[in-house]
């Protein structure tokens, strides 16, 4: 069954470019110009990514962003921007996108995203459970999270990176080494990327945030206190 993708932005000529090439790659695209259409959408179908455009006329990309988030932790973000800005694209992370292209942007490099962010969504282990004693603990298939018996709403960008934390104990990852996991080959963002992806993980995570470590100049770890 073909992965349905929805994408919203005012301007009908990306949404037909966008549209055209993710046909191409065996996706389902569904594309809405006006913000109304697109929520109305959502409260019956749930996609396996949305392509949002940040600079839209009547509403402001990011607070749908962050409206979506509320709603759902789990549905996959790509912010579209206009603006190449460091600051945008931070923020944006902040607020629960999973990765960010700027326009005017190659379809190619956009569908190798949408491919790298529907691969980290969709992790797939023989191993049920793993965690650490009983502060924290995730579940592989199910894609679940605990801190005791408190359940915690990861992105899968989120989840991948504390899978990886948890494996891995005492092992310190530089940024470059995490963005090549996250994004492999098709990797194409800031370093600052990682960071904020770690903060928000921090904050999810809350006492069991103080788990990863930050190592100055070299890059995080996970690590038994």
């Amino acid at each position: 069954m073909k992965k349905q993708i929805f994408i919203l932005d005012d301007e009908q000529d990306i949404l037909e470019l966008v549209a055209l090439h993710l046909s191409k790659s065996g996706f389902d695209p569904v594309s809405f110009s006006h913000v109304a259409d697109f929520w109305k959408a959502l409260e019956t179908t749930i996609p396996n990514l949305i392509i949002l455009d940040l600079m839209l006329p009547d509403t402001d990309g990011m607070e749908i962003c962050k409206k979506i988030r509320k709603q759902s932790e789990s549905i996959p973000i790509i912010m579209l921007t206009a603006k190449d800005d460091e600051m945008e694209k931070i923020l944006g992370l902040e607020l629960g996108a999973d990765d960010y292209i700027t326009k005017p942007f190659s379809p190619r490099e956009l569908v190798a995203r949408v491919k790298a962010v529907l691969r980290r969504s969709s992790i797939v282990n023989a191993v049920e459970n793993i965690g650490i004693s009983d502060l924290l603990r995730m579940d592989i298939n199910t894609y679940e999270v605990w801190v005791k018996e408190r359940k915690i709403e990861l992105t899968s960008t989120e989840f991948k990176l504390l899978k990886l934390f948890i494996e891995k104990q005492g092992w310190v990852f530089s940024r470059e080494k995490i963005l090549d996991y996250l994004w492999g080959k098709e990797k194409a963002v800031i370093d600052r990327t990682v960071d904020v992806h770690v903060k928000n993980l921090r904050e999810k995570l809350g006492e069991a945030g103080k788990l990863i470590k930050n190592v100055r100049g070299v890059g995080y770890k996970l690590e038994i206190t």
